[in-house]
């Protein structure tokens, strides 16, 4: 997978809505089939995030708690 096709965003210093609004931007400059690793802080935004992507028809392939409340999820994006 090229850098065209992928993305990292680190969100752990925005809060809600911004978290999803930031994450959907980013999205929306990848193809579809792109990949998105995704860093926040904290189970809301977490939840947020997660709920919201889905919602749009994007899958969550893995989601990772690096402790201190930061995790990361990583999004492909559909083709819908």
């Amino acid at each position: 997978m090229n850098d065209l096709e992928s993305a990292s965003l680190d969100i752990t210093g925005e809060s809600c809505p911004m978290t999803f609004v930031r994450t959907r931007l980013a999205l929306d400059r990848l193809p579809d089939g792109g990949r998105l690793r995704v860093r926040l802080r904290g189970a809301v935004p977490l939840d947020n995030v997660s709920r919201s992507v889905r919602q749009l028809g994007h899958a969550i392939t893995a989601q990772i708690d690096h402790g201190c409340e930061i995790h990361e999820i990583m999004i492909v994006k559909s083709s819908r």
